[in-house]
């Protein structure tokens, strides 16, 4: 096997390997720009899971301000219902586990029922 051999076998390994590079480098600069061109991650928070049937939740999520109840399942994520305006309590977030409220709790709370 000659030197000749060897760069031919390595050359087309390490095309792809720049390729790849190249690639990475522009998905990572151009996605989630948002804001003027700006790299700014949205701010997601789980709020609660509960558990339907087996690998079948109900998933509250806070984006931003927003409030989202999703369907979450092997085949995929629904998104059930939206909520702009609510404004839950601090409480509720996932840090503080000694006041969290149950998923069925900020359901009823968010749905208006009582």
């Amino acid at each position: 096997m000659s030197a000749f051999d060897i760069t031919q076998a390595f050359l087309p390994l390490i095309l792809v390997i720049i390729i790849l590079g190249i690639t990475l480098y522009f998905v990572k600069r151009y996605t989630f720009t948002m804001k003027g061109g700006k790299r700014i991650p949205l701010k997601i928070e789980v709020l609660s899971n509960q558990l339907i049937m087996p690998k079948k939740y109900l998933s509250i999520v806070r984006v931003e301000n927003k409030i989202i109840l999703l369907g979450v399942s092997e085949a995929g994520i629904t998104l059930i219902k939206e909520f702009d305006s609510i404004d839950l309590p601090e409480d509720t977030l996932p840090h503080n586990s000694a006041q969290k409220k149950s998923f069925y709790e900020l359901l009823k709370q968010n749905l208006g029922m009582r």
